[in-house]
């Protein structure tokens, strides 16, 4: 394997071993373990956790992004707002640990900028303004529209996250098919 699909190996680890421990609380050692290489050929081909967890995050955002572009191709309006909805619904279901990451990338954010890093929360917020930008040209360029998009996309991010049952009132309000989200398997 050539360093650069060890390096894709070590992000596709990262990802899922991130989003289920989040940045404190997972080590290298694991991620080293999940993809079989040693921690001294991690750091080969990263330098730290911290650059580890960025292009895992990096990976994320820039997944979700290109799911938008493709998703809402030659739409606009309500119409690219459905498929882009339907088609975040499908990734949440088929690989919540996606969802994980992204909820574990703002934690870390925060944490980050306590210890007074805000280098990590810059190239954060960076990716997340792709995926804003992303979603606002089939939106029409409407700040409104994509406010209520991605309001309704974190409201969904939470009550997944959190386990609601699909039948539970705070479901109520969101549009049937983001309704099912509530079954995923935890």
């Amino acid at each position: 394997m050539s360093a650069e699909e060890r390096r894709e190996s070590v992000i596709r680890a990262a990802t899922s071993e991130f989003a289920r421990g989040g940045y404190h609380g997972t080590s290298t050692e694991a991620i080293a373990r999940r993809v079989g290489v040693s921690q001294p050929y991690l750091f080969r081909l990263f330098p730290g956790k911290k650059a580890i967890f960025l292009a895992a995050s990096e990976r994320c955002m820039a997944d979700f992004v290109r799911m938008f572009e493709e998703a809402a191709e030659g739409l606009e309006g309500e119409e690219a707002v459905m498929a882009m909805g339907n088609a975040y619904a499908q990734v949440i279901v088929e690989q919540p640990e996606r969802l994980m990451m992204q909820m574990q990338t703002y934690l870390a954010v925060a944490a980050a900028e306590a210890d007074g890093d805000r280098e990590f929360g810059e190239a954060v917020r960076a990716g997340w303004m792709r995926l804003w930008d992303t979603v606002h040209v089939p939106l029409g360029a409407d700040v409104d529209e994509t406010t209520t998009f991605m309001a309704y996309g974190m409201l969904i991010n939470c009550l997944v996250a959190m386990g609601f049952a699909p039948e539970h009132r705070v479901w109520q309000g969101i549009y049937p098919a983001a309704r099912a989200l509530g079954r995923l398997e935890k």
